[in-house]
């Protein structure tokens, strides 16, 4: 057994309708890879249980596995709004979330992340952020003014299977090892990445 499948293999297995969710990306979708999965996933689970989140917000919804994971610790009357550009990945993940107990929960925006996030109020009690690497720096400055007094903000892929180490680097890779590097020294926040999966950098308010 080999160190991912120890760490799935110790941590709370996700729910039947999670994994015929995975089952069914991984037989019917493009860049299965994108999935959040387990380890992951129960990560999310635990930061917006622990945060007693009432807003959520997701950039980068793909097949729906990490919206419906957050949904279902939300606290009473929590919702969750998720971002996907593409629309035959948004019917999809819709499909699944319906047939999950929180689909009443999760409310997809279709489109540009950027232009839905500037017409939400927030504050956000969690905001995960998980699409396009070279948006990231745009992303995080949006959504940082609105994140709550409290709230965390989680971006995946952080560590690009270690290429993050490496001089140069494809667009996503610069701009993902420049974004930590700036976030390691921004006075605005305090951030800590943490080798879950491919890498989740959490960020908090700095005190």
């Amino acid at each position: 057994m080999d160190l991912d499948a120890y760490l799935d293999a110790v941590t709370t297995p996700p729910a039947d309708f999670l994994q015929r969710l995975e089952a069914e990306t991984r037989a019917t979708q493009s860049s299965p890879g994108m999935l959040t999965g387990p380890l992951a996933g129960r990560l999310l689970d635990l930061l917006v249980w622990a945060t007693d989140a009432r807003l959520v917000l997701e950039i980068g919804t793909y097949t729906g596995y990490s919206a419906i994971t957050m949904a279902g610790a939300l606290g009473e009357g929590g919702r969750l709004i998720t971002c996907e550009l593409d629309p035959d990945r948004a019917a999809f993940a819709r499909e699944h979330m319906d047939a999950s107990p929180y689909g009443d929960r999760i409310q997809i925006e279709v489109g540009p992340a950027l232009e839905t996030i500037a017409g939400l109020d927030g504050p956000f009690d969690l905001v995960f952020i998980d699409a396009d690497k070279t948006g990231y720096p745009d992303y995080f400055e949006a959504v940082l003014p609105k994140l709550a007094p409290r709230g965390l903000i989680v971006l995946d892929n952080m560590l690009r299977g270690g290429r993050v180490l490496e001089p140069g680097g494809d667009e996503g890779t610069v701009a993902i090892r420049e974004l930590s590097e700036r976030l390691a020294a921004d006075p605005r926040v305090a951030v800590a990445l943490l080798p879950v999966r491919d890498g989740m950098t959490v960020v908090r308010h700095a005190t």
